[in-house]
């Protein structure tokens, strides 16, 4: 095996640490620890996003929560980031400041991420090194060498980190695409060789480990968008994610051969597209056009390519069904393409939003019927079981998928005679070496709300409330008493999201939930009367008592009391 940068000593361990991205798709989070339990040195891979949903409304973005390793920031020795999607840099922005560590990257992520410390205001503290394909790091005990994988963003790289107890390959997320059009193929020379030296540990990818054969090439993609876009008419709008340069490029290069020029809508579409011209990607294209000047060309000679693949609210094609768009707007004999999966949790607002395009007479294509359209970016059962032959690890250590997933790649390793095989969850530290892998500690290991720009708890009392007022509704009650404490106006009741129907119109409701509170009111003594703790807390109780009378809901309840 490759020399280690230093000696293994007595007590020493190697470790890792899933604190996001293991039982879940998205919010990578992992962290590899050096040393004796009371001394270990740590480097982290990754520090990535997920999305919020209708469980969490208003709230956009999740971060992992990293107070486990906040507490031994002095002892990270850097954070290496294997590739430029959001569940894998996403949250450096909102938690660097709490690790504080230098960052390390390949030129196309390194450009995104400085663009992201640039708008939180971080650029000119936290200390990116750009890192070149099959670079290596250097950090105390670990040796980081990066390998050349697939995937669909530019730059995925594998990490080959060497220790003084053994090796492990960290796959972060890849494919086996021998025609990627952007970037080199998977470097398998480089795994295999790692296999000749022995790999103690492999942490792979899960997302696909249900799905038979291989994922597919971006070049099978390209063929099939150079065969559908010269066959429309009329405006057409393409959907892909933004990150998928190669997809891009394709969709670009069959808009130009169909003799349409193409403008680029979106915000992050726009952003990726110079992350990509920055490292010589995207050439030999003609310059975009703005969204202005599209205006002008006539609509079979533009190609629109749009975020909102996925029926995000704010991203350009959701704008573009709800007519809301102030440059592009699609009808009649146009057509959208979408060159994505739907990603499981967003059926929904995809369903809605195709369905708003068809409305306003637009033809749609998407995977579904036309399977050419798009391709995986994750590694399919035929690809986990070459990687397997490559790296031959004598540990598996799935990661990067639910439960599930993780339970059937860890079956699958036993099956192709992985020695052990263990699935942690976030927050199980997990020991490598030396003796068996086990799980030997249990950290905190949860998750931050970005609720209106500000970092908030999992379990905060604002989310609580507003989850509670989203499925039962509010209502609130204001009285005016004087100084003796009779009322002088009110109890005005005012009901947000509760039913009325015919037999029972929301008005009456209100005034029944008014004489309820008035009778609340006559209730209390002189002295509770003038406590307003005691009158608000009356005034609710009594609501909450009506309302689930009336709705058998249990609405939030705010009153206030007013003195004059």
């Amino acid at each position: 095996m490759k020399a280690s940068p230093v000696r293994s000593l007595p007590g020493d361990e190697l470790v890792f640490l899933p604190l996001g991205g293991s039982n879940e798709i998205g919010m990578n989070f992992n962290l590899y620890g050096y040393g004796p339990p009371h001394a270990r040195k740590w480097i982290v891979v990754d520090l990535g996003v997920t999305f919020g949903d209708q469980t969490t409304p208003g709230v956009e973005i999740i971060l992992p929560d990293p107070a486990f390793i906040e507490e031994h920031a002095g002892d990270i020795l850097g954070i290496v980031l294997t590739h430029a999607h959001e569940d894998h840099i996403g949250a450096v922005p909102w938690l660097w400041e709490r690790l504080r560590a230098p960052m390390y990257a390949t030129p196309f992520t390194a450009f995104l991420l400085r663009e992201k410390l640039r708008e939180a205001g971080l650029l000119d503290e936290a200390q990116i090194t750009e890192v070149p394909l099959s670079g290596v790091i250097t950090l105390g005990p670990f040796e980081v060498t990066l390998i050349t994988l697939t995937h669909s963003i530019p730059e995925p790289n594998g990490l080959a980190i060497r220790t003084p107890l053994g090796t492990i390959l960290h796959t972060g997320d890849w494919k086996i695409d021998p025609d990627p059009l952007t970037g080199g193929v998977t470097d398998q020379d480089a795994i295999r060789r790692l296999g000749d030296e022995g790999v103690l540990a492999m942490v792979c990818d899960s997302t696909n480990v249900f799905v038979d054969g291989e994922a597919g090439s971006e070049a099978d993609v390209r063929a099939a968008l150079g065969e559908l876009i010269p066959t429309l008419k009329g405006k057409v709008a393409a959907a892909c994610f933004a990150s998928n340069v190669a997809r891009m490029d394709s969709i670009i290069r069959a808009a130009e051969a169909s003799d349409r020029r193409v403008c680029l809508v979106g915000r992050s579409m726009i952003r990726m597209a110079a992350a990509a011209k920055s490292v010589g990607l995207l050439a030999g294209i003609q310059p975009f056009v703005t969204d202005q000047e599209a205006g002008y060309f006539p609509a079979d000679k533009i190609l629109f390519l749009c975020t909102g693949s996925q029926g995000e609210p704010r991203a350009a094609l959701a704008r573009v069904a709800d007519g809301t768009h102030p440059h592009l707007n699609l009808g009649q004999g146009d057509a959208a393409v979408f060159s994505s999966r739907v990603i499981p949790g967003n059926e929904v607002p995809i369903r809605n939003l195709q369905n708003k395009l068809a409305d306003r007479g637009v033809r749609l294509f998407t995977e579904r019927d036309h399977p050419g359209l798009h391709v995986s970016g994750h590694p399919c059962r035929d690809e986990l079981k070459r990687m397997y032959q490559w790296a031959r690890p004598q540990i598996a250590v799935p990661t990067h998928g639910e439960r599930r997933h993780l339970l059937e790649h860890a079956a699958l390793a036993r099956d192709l005679q992985v020695p052990q095989a263990i699935a942690p969850r976030n927050g199980d530290m997990v020991r490598l070496a030396p003796g068996r892998a086990e799980v030997i500690d249990e950290v905190p290991a949860g998750r931050l709300y970005v609720d209106g720009g500000m970092v908030t708890p999992e379990h905060g009392e604002a989310l609580r409330e507003r989850r509670h007022a989203a499925y039962n509704g509010m209502l609130t009650v204001a009285v005016v008493l004087d100084r003796k404490g009779r009322v002088a106006s009110g109890p005005q009741v005012r009901a947000l999201g509760l039913p009325g129907d015919a037999d029972y119109a929301i008005e009456e409701a209100i005034d029944d939930l008014a004489a309820e509170a008035h009778t609340a009111l006559k209730k209390l003594s002189g002295a509770d009367r003038d406590d307003d703790h005691a009158v608000e807390l009356a005034l609710s109780r009594a609501l909450k008592k009506a309302a689930y009378r009336i709705w058998e809901r249990r609405p939030v309840v705010e009153a206030t009391v007013l003195r004059i």
